[in-house]
């Protein structure tokens, strides 16, 4: 098999003469690179893709830490890291996590090693302090979360939903609901997400959500009916739920229906097709443009936040 010391002696030029040629370097005559390309083709030489990536010091492959996909938050995100990668000539690599910290630390230090040129987390297991440390560290590739870092110096592409969410519990309010059922992905402590959304309950109610009708661990159509069952099962009668996805909402729904009961008011989030179909209000966050953002920022030499604006879609309308 040909190596770069061949296809030098058979065009009669340098090593470092093929090599720039190889990775496509400046200061190489079109005369130069055709002679080389011409050899290589003769010789059947294919450059070493690993060895090519040492000497330019780009994998031109993108991590993306993915807990899971049953939820279309990440589905979402993922989609706009791809086609903003695809467009750039990038590769994207999804690094599934289960929101554990080994596991996350272990990409890390991939990234470390430079098996990637940056790596970007859709959602995490550890501190966000911690992958700061880590994105100042001068020897790794960036970092990139999809969440607001506040003070950390630290990428991030993020929705903002803070003023959204509060503009969907003012809806709600108005209408004269007061059980407020809540479908979360997560605990409070641990999601931003779930913190943005009691905060914003908290601020628009003046008091804490009611403990029993909050429900977490929900990121599926199955989960959400399931919430419904337990709602149904326990007695609780709530007159709304605020889920978090439409077709989360949508199974809830069917959950009562199943059961022949009265379908209390209804809210979901991301807009999917299911919110248009059942006429319920949603909240759609952009995620695709999230995703789109992070890449960029994954590629950027410069820390930066990009924040995306959240939209409340409201049905009434």
């Amino acid at each position: 098999m040909a190596n770069i010391h061949d296809i030098a002696k058979a065009s009669g030029y340098s090593v470092s003469t093929v090599s720039r040629v190889i990775n496509h370097r400046k200061y190489v005559t079109d005369q130069v690179r055709q002679r080389v390309e011409q050899v290589m083709r003769d010789l059947d030489y294919v450059p070493n893709a690993v060895a090519r990536d040492l000497s330019t010091g780009k994998t031109h492959n993108i991590g993306v830490v993915l807990p899971h996909s049953q939820h279309p938050y990440f589905t979402q995100i993922t989609n706009g890291v791809m086609e903003a990668a695809f467009a750039a000539g990038y590769r994207v690599v999804l690094l599934p996590s289960k929101y554990d910290e080994r596991v996350e630390r272990h990409y890390l230090e991939q990234l470390r090693q430079r098996a990637f040129d940056a790596v970007i987390f859709t959602s995490r297991g550890v501190p966000l302090s911690e992958l700061a440390r880590d994105d100042a560290h001068k020897k790794m590739g960036r970092i990139v979360c999809c969440e607001n870092p506040g003070d950390l110096p630290l990428s991030a592409a993020f929705t903002e939903r803070n003023s959204t969410y509060e503009t969907a519990f003012e809806w709600i309010k108005k209408r004269g609901y007061k059980r407020i059922g809540m479908l979360l992905s997560r605990e409070y402590a641990l999601s931003a997400t779930s913190q943005a959304m009691i905060e914003a309950y908290k601020d628009v109610f003046h008091e804490l959500p009611r403990p029993e009708l909050v429900r977490t661990s929900v990121v599926n159509n199955q989960d959400g009916y399931d919430s419904a069952q337990y709602y149904i099962d326990n007695d609780l009668q709530p007159d709304f739920i605020f889920g978090n996805g439409d077709d989360i909402v949508a199974n809830a729904r069917q959950c009562y229906l199943d059961h022949g009961l009265v379908v209390p008011g209804l809210m979901g989030q991301e807009h999917q097709l299911s919110s248009t179909l059942l006429h319920i209000p949603t909240i759609d966050h952009h995620f695709n443009e999230v995703g789109r953002r992070a890449f960029e920022l994954a590629v950027s030499d410069h820390v930066a936040q990009r924040p995306v604006a959240s939209t409340f879609i409201d049905v009434d309308e």
